[in-house]
């Protein structure tokens, strides 16, 4: 396990808050003689520190080989499933089926490619940022999406992602463009503190594999079956 890029600024700053502190701890235990209030500030920087860092963390996942499996973008629980009419962003021209997935400050953040994908276009939106459980937050939170054409072995289809800010999470870190090619399973971002990623898949030839309550881990968690490809 290693601790994401994206979150370098916040995690190393918090290293350094911490060997300060470390410091002024050891201070108080060798030269004023206060060990058990050293001792026990110390263990509190540390215990902060590594949970804060946590949250960054940036863990191996075996990514399904099998062309025909499409893995889940984040880790967290899927919330919602249905279809949408309204989904134009390119390639998509109208409809689209949607698995919502809530990631609490518990779960890895980093968001994974379901799939090789050719990325074709990106799109931010600026919006409110409301609790990322509430059923109105995919409509009118802040979001970016990157949507193009994905490949399953012979199979091309059409696939977003989009990643939803929340009452917490207030970051949204994305530096993909289009043209970008990003392989199965590949780390391309993150949203910090709390949030909602949503998939965006064809109506035809995709079967969904999850249902609502169940837990997902980003880049291994089958989230989604091509029904019409070959092995």
């Amino acid at each position: 396990m290693t601790l994401t890029v994206y979150g370098l600024k916040e995690w190393g700053l918090a290293l350094i808050v911490a060997l300060v502190l470390l410091i002024v701890c050891f201070l108080l235990i060798f030269k004023a003689g206060w060990v058990m209030t050293g001792s026990v500030i110390g263990a509190i920087v540390l215990i902060v520190f590594f949970a804060f860092a946590a949250f960054f963390r940036n863990p191996t996942r075996i990514i399904p080989q099998d062309v025909r499996l499409l893995v889940s973008p984040a880790d967290g629980v899927v919330k919602d499933i249905g279809e949408v009419d309204d989904f134009t962003l390119s390639p998509f021209t109208g409809k689209a089926k949607r698995v919502g997935i809530f990631l609490s400050v518990l779960n890895v953040h980093v968001n994974r490619a379901p799939a090789d994908l050719s990325v074709e276009s990106t799109n931010y939106r600026e919006g409110e940022f409301l609790d990322a459980r509430n059923p109105e937050a995919g409509k009118r939170n802040e979001a970016m999406t990157i949507s193009g054409t994905a490949a399953c072995g012979s199979k091309r289809f059409p696939m977003a992602i989009r990643q939803i800010s929340g009452a917490i999470a207030r970051r949204i870190v994305c530096p993909v463009e289009a043209g970008r090619k990003l392989v199965k399973g590949e780390v391309y971002g993150m949203i910090k503190f709390g949030s909602r990623t949503e998939l965006y898949l064809p109506v035809e030839g995709v079967e969904i594999c999850v249902k609502p309550g169940e837990v997902v881990r980003g880049g291994q968690t089958v989230i989604a079956i091509l029904t019409d490809t070959e092995k």
